[in-house]
């Protein structure tokens, strides 16, 4: 088992983070194992405590280390074994290379000159023999575009020799040039995604050379799900990316009915885990006495009034443009209304506040708003103190106007309230804020409507707020959506106000482009009809060997792989077969199929596809040609090594129909069955796969896990547990 942990920025430069990794590979060599377990995340910075890191290190005992030369340091304070000859002397070149670091020719040519002066008459840059000198100082020049176009040039003839006499002669024997192409490709991944995207996020905002300052105003009632995530990064993108400002987060807490701490937390949460970090957050519960006050202001202004009208007579009413019969209350009668309202007694709870704006404008969103409710429940931060709350359109725009706000960026659902917005900031004598309206997120086949997911939770449709139907932000994480993925397609949208409804298919076609160049490569054989074959050239007795756990991404590990002459396949494949077919056999040859035996229930007039195949024997061919085989076949060994049980589930849409129209019955319109689970047995190394890591069963597709199996205690009755993994769509189409 590993003992360190290396983590390394994918979108930092490389300069920084190829001679890390060059050194923990290097260690992992010498030690002949993983011990220095390393992951990449696709961010600019994995520093702990806010700092700026390309690299970071847990050793699990004194806590971890950031920055390049700092985790170098810490690995051989580690593994002394990878020190050379002349440890002072390889010290010094590793400080040097810092200055190689730089990203303009300028500055790296007196650093490249001294190296080269040094290079003279010598094939390493310390000594005799390759050193973590040679390692780092070649894996700084490497990843330094400047400085790596600066070699091709040719000026510095020994710098040049020496630089491929290293990675032609020493690097090989650990796979480090492997590395480096690997980190390349997915650099001109990203670099073409990044030229590709769809959105553009130039609107031009106005007066913001006096600074910027945007706001995410959630509401506690719910957990945040995808719409929610385009607002917000939306608002993180221009607040602190494109302008440099500030972005705060106010909870919209004025509705005590279906508020709770509980949602609350998660959306701070959800949040941090999208990699949003508001420089503030606030709650519109802070302000209730700013609001009430500005209420009677607006009373004592006759810009409002208070109004008894019920529901239904109100809603006619308004659409109709008909006036209310408590239009015309004096300020003395609404006031006391309002001091009704605020003691929650039977008249008070009968009134509301109405903004005094028009009765009959053509936007009906102008019709005397309501802009205060009586509700007598208690509020889960205030308590029983109030028993009057503000509307969303009362409170929005004064507490952005309050709060400093100076670009409201909102979905266009909110367009016809933006006369009401200026309204309400103009009638109070309040500073006014731009509005920018953007596009709602849609997908089809899915409901993105707080009420209608709720219901969805309440009666038990699915499991709860993270189940992995549902187009909540933990939703899709669980189902095996990576936040990277997920942040680079809400900005592939951009900010346009073009109303579409999405495929999924784009959506986890973007988070494929991200799993699989990480994605360690595993084997399972499902359980049903599974076929045992015998290996006719195979070992006498199970051997085992190390095999990378992806094909082209050596940093990610190996693995073990068990031959024996015993071995599990798919029903459907032996299906396949023909006698005296070649097929490959995936990690280990190619094999003849010499003998097929069927169960005695199948019959000649069942055909190839109802035959049950229950036996096989297999001839070892590994002089065959894997090129040309039509079949490659995934295999388990039976024999040694302990097969891991597995439970896979796969998922559909909850509802049937792409978009649900208003008059349109969510139930009438229910998938019948969404969850689809089967059983398997998979290699050895996945027991030691742990909750939340994704993998890929080679022909099976890609999978998260969800629950890590769980071995028998020896001395306990508690028993084994098959590991459970979640299908991860991939955008292909069944």
């Amino acid at each position: 088992m590993p003992t360190m942990s290396l983590k390394i920025a994918l979108k930092a430069s490389q300069s920084l983070t190829i001679p890390v990794v060059f050194v923990a590979t290097y260690v992992n060599h010498k030690e002949q194992r993983e011990v220095i377990a390393i992951t990449y995340e696709e961010v600019d910075s994995v520093g702990g405590d806010g700092n700026a890191a390309a690299t970071s290190l847990d050793d699990g005992e004194q806590g971890r280390v950031d920055g390049d030369y700092n985790v170098i340091q810490k690995i051989i304070e580690k593994y002394p074994v990878i020190k050379g000859k002349h440890p002072e002397l390889e010290d010094e070149w590793l400080k040097r290379a810092t200055r190689l670091t730089a990203p303009h020719f300028k500055s790296l040519d007196e650093p490249i000159s001294e190296l080269n002066s040094h290079l003279v008459l010598r094939s390493h840059v310390v000594g005799y023999e390759l050193s973590l000198a040679d390692l780092v100082v070649w894996g700084t020049l490497r990843g330094n575009r400047a400085a790596y176009g600066f070699l091709k040039k040719g000026n510095v003839l020994d710098v040049t020799r020496w630089f491929i006499y290293i990675a032609e002669v020493r690097l090989g024997r650990m796979a480090l040039p492997e590395i480096v192409e690997t980190l390349d490709a997915q650099a001109k991944e990203r670099k073409a995604v990044k030229s590709s995207q769809g959105g553009s996020f130039e609107i031009g905002l106005p007066d913001t050379d006096r600074g910027v300052l945007t706001r995410f105003p959630p509401e506690p009632s719910g957990y945040l799900h995808i719409g929610h995530a385009k607002a917000a990064l939306l608002n993180d993108y221009f607040a602190h990316e494109r302008y440099k400002g500030q972005l705060l987060v106010r909870f919209d807490d004025t509705n005590p009915s279906k508020e709770k701490e509980e949602f609350q937390d998660s959306i701070l949460e959800d949040l941090a885990m999208m990699g949003i970090k508001p420089d503030r957050v606030s709650y519109s519960s802070d302000h209730f006495q700013l609001l009430h006050d500005h209420c009677v202001e607006m009373i004592e202004r006759g810009y409002a009034y208070a109004d008894d009208s019920d529901q239904a007579t109100m809603r006619d009413e308004r659409m109709k443009g008909i006036e209310s019969r408590r239009r015309g209350r004096t300020v003395s009668e609404s006031l006391k209304f309002f001091e009704e309202m605020k003691n929650g007694t039977d008249e008070g709870k009968t009134n509301c506040i109405r903004a005094k704006i028009s009765v009959d404008n053509p936007n009906k969103a102008m019709r005397d708003p309501v802009i205060y409710r009586c509700n007598p429940q208690s509020h889960h931060r205030t308590g029983t103190q109030w028993k009057v709350y503000p509307t969303y359109d009362f409170c929005c725009p004064i507490l952005d106007s309050v709060e400093g706000v100076t670009h409201a960026l909102r979905t266009v659902e909110y367009r016809d309230r933006n006369p009401q917005y200026e309204w309400m900031l103009d009638a109070l004598d309040l500073r006014r804020v731009y509005i920018w309206d953007f596009s709602r997120l849609n997908f089809i086949r899915t409901l993105l409507s707080k009420r209608k997911l709720t219901k969805f939770v309440e009666d038990g449709v699915v499991w709860g707020w993270d189940d992995p139907r549902l187009p909540t932000i933990r939703g899709i994480r669980r189902r095996g959506m990576t936040i990277p993925a997920l942040r680079e397609f809400i900005i592939r949208q951009g900010p346009s106000r073009n109303i579409v409804n999405l495929d999924w298919t784009i959506f986890w076609a973007t988070n494929r482009k991200f799993i699989d160049p990480v994605a360690p490569r595993h084997t399972v054989i499902a359980d049903e009809k599974s076929v045992r074959a015998t290996v006719v050239g195979g070992p006498d007795s199970p051997s085992v060997k190390e095999k990378p756990q992806h094909p082209k991404n050596p940093a990610i590990g190996k693995k073990k792989v068990v031959y024996s002459k015993n071995i599990l396949l798919d029903q459907e494949d032996a299906k396949s077969f023909k006698q005296d077919e070649e097929i490959t056999l995936m990690s280990w040859g190619n094999a003849i199929v010499r003998k097929i035996i069927t169960s005695s229930s199948s019959s000649s007039t069942d055909g190839d596809d109802n035959k049950t195949v229950t036996g096989l024997e297999l001839e070892l061919h590994l002089a065959g040609d894997v090129k040309k085989t039509d079949k490659k076949i995934t295999w388990l060994s039976v024999d040694g090594q302990k097969l891991i049980p597995v439970e896979l589930v796969d998922f559909d849409h909850l509802i049937t129909k792409d978009k649900l129209e208003e008059d349109d019955r969510v139930e009438d319109f229910l998938t019948s069955k969404t969850e689809f689970r089967s059983t398997g047995l998979a290699d050895c190394n996945v027991a030691d796969l742990r909750r939340d890591d994704i993998i890929q069963f080679e022909r099976k597709g890609y999978f998260r896990v969800d629950r890590p199996y769980l071995p028998p205690a020896h001395g306990s009755k508690q028993e084994e547990e098959s590991a459970v993994l979640f299908m991860i769509p991939t955008g292909k189409t069944k």
